[in-house]
């Protein structure tokens, strides 16, 4: 159960979070997450994703860290029925989990592309401009590298998102300097200065950064 809401801030964050509902398939797939340490985005940033790849009627999606697929199905709900969803993670063992999760919603054989490996390996392989959205949740330290990456990848229009953008409540506090933390903030600078994006940052969940890929 989530904690009682002790200011009119966390109240109102509350009542953003749970205006995002799950169903048994999501919780479930949320629940084997937890129990293996691969920590799901919240439903207010996985309603963020599918609300983003229904805005621009996402055919080809990459997503760097599968988890145990919470992400990837609100992806693949968002998704127009013909699109692919290309997922990269390190852990197997996560992925054999996701893949169940895709099973029971009914997303199966081309709709979904499991790829093992570190993401930074996997990444320089995809066709640059083939893709019309990328979403980030793997490695924090490497999120500056996951950006060139999503920037090359994406055809105009397309979007990048990473999730984790406000990291705990840590990025906001300049006093937080851990490895992941400044990764994070740093990225945030990124995004900002790049000409090529037009950012937005979203408080739900975690914390949702998004940027429309605008010029070459």
């Amino acid at each position: 159960m989530a904690p009682t809401p002790t200011s009119p801030v966390e109240a109102t964050l509350a009542y953003a979070e749970e205006f995002h509902s799950e169903d048994e398939v999501l919780r479930a797939a949320r629940q084997r997450g937890q129990e293996v340490g691969a920590d799901p985005i919240l439903p207010g940033g996985g309603a963020a994703l599918c609300f983003l790849a229904t805005a621009i009627s996402a055919r080809a999606v990459v997503e760097v860290g599968t988890g145990c697929g919470v992400s990837g199905l609100w992806l693949l709900r968002g998704m127009r029925p013909d699109g692919t969803l290309t997922s990269v993670d390190v852990e197997p063992e996560h992925q054999r989990l996701a893949r169940q999760a895709f099973a029971e919603a009914g997303f199966s054989g081309s709709k979904v592309r499991l790829i093992g490996g570190r993401a930074l390996d996997v990444l320089p392989r995809l066709a640059d401009g083939g893709y019309d959205l990328v979403f980030c949740d793997a490695a924090k330290q490497e999120y500056g590298d996951y950006l060139l990456e999503a920037v090359r990848l994406l055809r105009l229009g397309g979007i990048v998102a990473f999730d984790n953008a406000l990291w705990h409540n840590r990025v906001a506090d300049p006093a937080q300097r851990d490895p992941e933390t400044v990764a994070i903030r740093e990225l945030g600078k990124l995004v900002r200065s790049d000409d090529r994006l037009r950012p937005l940052m979203m408080p739900l969940g975690d914390g949702l950064l998004a940027a429309v890929k605008i010029a070459h």
